[in-house]
């Protein structure tokens, strides 16, 4: 797909990635950038890079009314970067309850997954277009110390192959991105290697041209991604180490 002129829509604009999406679309010569975010005034900053093209919109994924609302609003859109996501840093059983978990397949799933159905016919209308969908490593290899939101993005990534065959014959380009720790205030703590936002944007739209469908950006996702090829149970039981920080009693 031809990324210069086209017309985009990023979901969580405000957060750690969204906003170096915004930008890298910016740069590569997009004519239009809807920023989308559930309080667009915190985008204020952001869109007064350039008034022209970046256009703040109220978007929520979690809620199907506003997600149906950004679709008819947004009717022109050919790039779809479903780039809004939580981490809750749970356990499965040492979490206190459920509402981390429940939390995290809504927005990481649900919410992925109420976008691309509200959109599909719009990319469909325009052309074909692309859908690049943020992802994670931790989608195929558990980490228990963030293990639910690790289950949430292996849904989300079992959701993008089935919405990638689904979308095929109209040619929607559905593009899987799946990078290891981004080195964002979220991860702050966390230990490198870490690939920076920067990079994790310009390797996502450069897939879109090249029509790749999987990537993993960063040194890390690369490494695992080869060693979940090689012997994926030696991975599962390096990964088992990190735990949770306590346990319930």
């Amino acid at each position: 797909m031809q990324i210069e002129g086209a017309i985009a829509l990023v979901t969580g604009a405000n957060g750690g990635i969204g906003k170096y999406y915004v930008e890298a679309l910016r740069a590569a010569g997009v004519s239009r950038i809807y920023a989308g975010a559930r309080n667009p005034n915190a985008l204020a900053n952001l869109a007064a890079i350039d008034s022209q093209r970046i256009i703040p919109i109220s978007l929520d994924i979690t809620d199907e009314q506003s997600v149906s609302a950004a679709a008819s609003e947004c009717k022109d859109v050919n790039l779809l970067i479903n780039n809004a996501g939580i981490g809750l840093l749970k356990g499965f059983i040492s979490a206190t309850d459920l509402s981390s978990a429940r939390a995290e397949i809504e927005v990481n799933y649900f919410g992925t997954l109420t976008m691309c159905r509200a959109f599909a016919p719009v990319l469909k209308a325009n052309g074909g277009g692309a859908i690049v969908n943020m992802l994670s490593i931790l989608g195929k290899v558990n980490l228990p110390m963030n293990a639910s939101y690790s289950a949430s993005k292996a849904a989300a990534l079992l959701m993008t192959q089935g919405i990638r065959a689904e979308l095929a014959a109209q040619g929607t380009l559905v593009t899987g991105v799946m990078p290891g720790t981004v080195d964002t205030e979220v991860s702050k703590n966390f230990p490198p290697p870490k690939v920076s936002p920067e990079v994790v944007a310009q390797e996502a739209l450069q897939a879109v041209i090249d029509g790749v469908e999987d990537i993993y950006p960063g040194e890390q996702a690369k490494e695992m991604a080869a060693q979940l090829l090689g012997d994926p149970k030696a991975l599962e039981k390096a990964m088992a180490m990190m735990l949770p920080n306590s346990t319930q009693g």
